[in-house]
């Protein structure tokens, strides 16, 4: 098979390049370079730059590629940017994925993995002790979290409708890097938030320490991008033998790590001592998100093989290869 991977340049999408390759897999990436770099592509993996919204670009990329699977990972991503442009997030992520759907059926790809988030959940109600599954319901806080629910539908609907094998990865807390040159450069989840504010000297933030947790501050379930990307793996071979398969899967370990906990592993790691300062809760952040992994462990056999420890050490690896004044003499 060749796969097509949208946002294959990004952070994400690198690390599932890569596992493909690994695996033996042909693949084609596809990118508009807003936020993926062109130097994560593998020599030998064609790269096209374009948007999913570009029907034209994706036709011709489909069909002079000979593309039978698709693994669409492009899109917009953060939170708190889509509570202020949700026109866009839409526009991007929910319009974009329909213009590819229609470039793939009429292309007559097989399969489709959809880059999903644990944020469709929202605030998942329960027991502190309770995992979420994949029947929790869905009530997603924002802009981001209805894009990419919006995102499952339509990629269900058109399964049934064409006969498209279709599966839909819900991630938790993405973190960790395969080599340091493919770490994470933005800004935006906890990890790299705490290894800024320690590059600058500062204390990082804990935001709220009255949930009700043992340490008062949120849980939740963090997965290495390595294991991640061999999810994909596992979830693109498992389309490719039963045509017309329809999954939906979380993929995450299973085991919830404060905010406060990640902040002293961290600490650790790198060789500070800033304990943390609290900061007021921010709106809609719930006390605990934590996967249930056993169906994804069930359909695909698929089950994390990296720890916590591991993500934070190859993270700041890569950290320190941009921020070299980070380290601690």
């Amino acid at each position: 098979m060749t796969w097509l991977i949208t946002g294959g340049a990004g952070y994400i999408g690198a690390h599932v390049v890569r596992a493909m390759r690994d695996a033996g897999e042909r693949t084609v990436v596809y990118d508009d370079l807003s936020t993926g770099v062109a130097e994560r592509v593998p020599e030998g993996v064609p790269l096209v730059t374009g948007s999913t919204l570009d029907a034209g670009l994706l036709a011709r990329t489909l069909t002079e590629h000979a593309v039978t699977g698709v693994v669409h990972l492009a899109g917009k991503k953060q939170v708190g940017e889509s509570v202020d442009l949700p026109l866009h997030y839409y526009r991007e992520n929910v319009e974009g994925l329909r213009v590819l759907l229609e470039a793939v059926t009429a292309a007559s790809v097989r399969s489709f993995v959809f880059s999903s988030s644990a944020a469709v959940y929202g605030m998942p109600s329960g027991a502190a002790g309770d995992q979420v599954t994949e029947e929790t319901p869905c009530v997603p806080m924002s802009p981001y979290g209805e894009t990419k629910l919006a995102g499952e539908w339509l990629v269900r609907a058109t399964g049934r409708a064409t006969g498209l094998s279709t599966a839909s990865l819900r991630y938790f807390n993405v973190a960790g890097a395969a080599t340091p040159e493919l770490a994470d450069v933005g800004v935006f989840n906890l990890v790299p938030m705490v290894f800024e504010k320690l590059t600058r000297g500062e204390p990082p933030r804990v935001f709220g320490d009255d949930y009700p947790t043992p340490d008062g501050t949120c849980v939740r379930d963090y997965i290495h991008v390595v294991d991640l990307a061999e999810a994909h793996v596992a979830a693109a071979r498992a389309l490719d033998a039963s045509p017309g398969r329809d999954l939906t899967l979380n993929i995450g370990r299973g085991e919830g790590v404060s905010v406060r906990g990640m902040i002293d592993l961290i600490n650790a790691a790198t060789g500070h001592d800033r304990p943390p300062v609290t900061a007021p809760r921010r709106a809609g952040d719930p006390a605990r998100v934590v996967a249930s992994a056993d169906r994804i462990r069930e359909e695909l056999g698929w089950k994390a093989r990296y720890d916590v420890q591991d993500m934070i050490t190859s993270a700041w690896a890569g950290w320190l290869r941009l921020h070299p004044q980070a380290a601690r003499a």
